[in-house]
């Protein structure tokens, strides 16, 4: 029985914001926003000034016009020769180049944004350029041609990188043996000086693709190439040179392939958008576009904004009776999982793993859905057979396939615990729509009323010298009012008879638990 998989792509368009979510099977996958105000820059080049050089790091501060200073390190400026050579010379060539060989404060220089700016930190940057369209991405002065890993299949992979390398031939005029293999084809070009304008990586959307495509794509990339260098000759410094595509056309671009069954959209405008961008990189999808015009929001299909909010909660139900903890800190994130009730030896092993094989799946979602990126340790129940081991990590690798960022995963430690690194380019969804909570300074926890009412007893009995009143007055929480004239009220007539000063309270409504103000009166 042959599995289908079916895929939609919501996309919800306000004056605000747009939010784009891939749903597959009628599960919510992942959740990509997008604020009018607050637009992601990756993929925008900028022609930018180099602002300080820092030789002990290799890396120098970039100004780009934003208010923080961009960040860019030696290994993203290095020259392509190094990159042709093997790993070893790479890292060889990257210690023994001092950062201020290649760059000098006060120099102008062409940068493309490759990471957000993430928290206190500016955007990453990188002067190997890159530039997407539909199937290709374009490397400008970077002779290299490589396929997609997700494209499997090897005939295709040779028929695709033939089609790139016989229109470089023909516009060139240069005639080589078709019997010859594709890695002898690319060296002959790059010895002709063919490649040195730039190379390709042929994307995933291109499996089936006609060389007719295929060439269009190369036409488009070199002329918005040539408009970008054009821009940079004229402009002032800092400037951006080039913006990539607004989010519902990114989707478009990158998001939309043969699977793809369609494209619901909820604004007129931008439907209107997505059929002539397709129209002109999509035509086979024009059909699978539609506008959404019901009355019922288009997020609340397949439960989506109850999904979104789901996402924002660190513990996760588990259909088996177990749950997931996830908790995000600055350096990492952890997931913890936990079995249900314990149920008895014997069928307790098998719960075990029927748990951490179920978490696998809902673990690579939520990593796509949250966009967690950087560090993150999985600590699944502990199994002693290491058949139920190998089963739990081949299942994670089997759905972590389906993850369109980068990852590297590590084996299962005797703790039970994984390692993985996921490539994140943008705020995960937490920091997207969340803020650190100034009650608990994103700690998650509240002092007790208790740990309160000792605080304010410390406080006063220490600054007791500095108040020059007839008598203090306790400004706090309901509960921390209460608990001062309940339990507390033995300890409060002993300072109260320490100071000399009768002590009187107010409670003020909109204090949280752990704020409270002494006021000499």
């Amino acid at each position: 029985m042959t599995y289908h998989m079916s895929e939609e792509i919501l996309i919800n368009v306000s004056p605000q914001e747009t939010r784009v979510a891939v749903v597959e099977n009628g599960i919510l996958q992942e959740v990509l926003i997008e604020r009018k105000n607050k637009r992601g820059l990756v993929g925008n080049i900028f022609k930018a000034r180099v602002s300080r050089v820092l030789p002990g790091m290799q890396s120098a501060f970039i100004d780009i016009g934003l208010d923080r200073t961009g960040f860019l390190h030696i290994s993203d400026i290095i020259d392509n020769e190094a990159e042709t050579q093997d790993s070893d010379k790479v890292v060889t060539t990257l210690q023994n180049t001092s950062i201020r060989a290649v760059l000098q404060e006060g120099q102008n220089i062409m940068v493309q944004v490759i990471k957000d700016p993430l928290g206190t930190k500016g955007a990453r940057l990188t002067t190997r350029i890159s530039i997407p369209s539909r199937y290709l991405v374009y490397l400008p002065g970077h002779p290299m041609l490589a396929v997609s890993q997700r494209i499997e299949d090897v005939e295709e992979r040779d028929r695709l990188q033939r089609i790139i390398l016989d229109h470089h031939r023909n516009s060139k005029k240069i005639t080589v043996n078709s019997d010859m293999d594709i890695q002898e084809n690319i060296d002959i070009l790059d010895t002709a000086g063919v490649l040195n304008n730039g190379g390709f990586i042929i994307r995933t959307a291109a499996e089936g693709a006609s060389a007719v495509d295929l060439q269009k794509d190369i036409e488009y990339l070199y002329k918005l190439w040539n408009e970008t260098q054009i821009a940079g000759n004229d402009t002032k410094t800092p400037e951006i040179l080039y913006e990539d595509l607004s989010l519902e056309l990114r989707t478009m671009r990158d998001y939309v392939h043969h699977g793809v069954e369609r494209v619901r959209i909820d604004s007129k405008t931008s439907y209107e958008n997505a059929v002539n961008f397709s129209a002109k990189f999509l035509p086979e999808f024009l059909g699978r576009i539609e506008h959404y015009s019901a009355e019922r929001p288009l997020l609340e299909l397949y439960s989506v904004e109850d999904e979104i909010q789901k996402s924002l909660n660190s513990k996760i139900q588990l259909k088996s009776g177990g749950h997931l903890v996830i908790d995000q800190t600055e350096a990492m994130t952890t997931i913890d999982v936990n079995t249900g009730a314990f149920v008895g030896h014997k069928i307790h092993e098998e719960t075990i793993y029927k748990t951490n094989l179920e978490a696998t799946q809902t673990i690579c979602r939520q990593l796509r859905l949250r966009n967690l990126g950087g560090i993150i340790v999985i600590d699944f129940i502990d199994m002693a057979s290491s058949e139920h081991q190998r089963q739990v990590l081949r299942s994670l690798e089997k759905h972590l396939e389906r993850d369109t960022s980068k990852f590297i995963i590590s084996e299962l430690t005797s703790l039970g615990l994984v390692q993985l690194t996921r490539k994140r380019t943008r705020e995960s969804l937490e920091h997207i729509l969340c803020e650190t909570c100034p009650t608990c300074d994103g700690r998650g926890k509240l002092k007790t009323t208790e740990t309160v009412c000792y605080e304010i007893f410390r406080e006063i009995i220490r600054d007791s010298r500095q108040f020059d009143a007839e008598k203090l007055l306790i400004v706090a929480s309901q509960q921390v009012i209460d608990m001062l004239m309940d339990d507390e009220s033995i300890n409060l007539a002993e300072l109260e008879e320490t100071l000399g000063k009768p002590i009187t309270f107010q409670v003020e409504p909109y204090y949280s638990q752990q704020q409270y103000e002494i006021v000499p009166l």
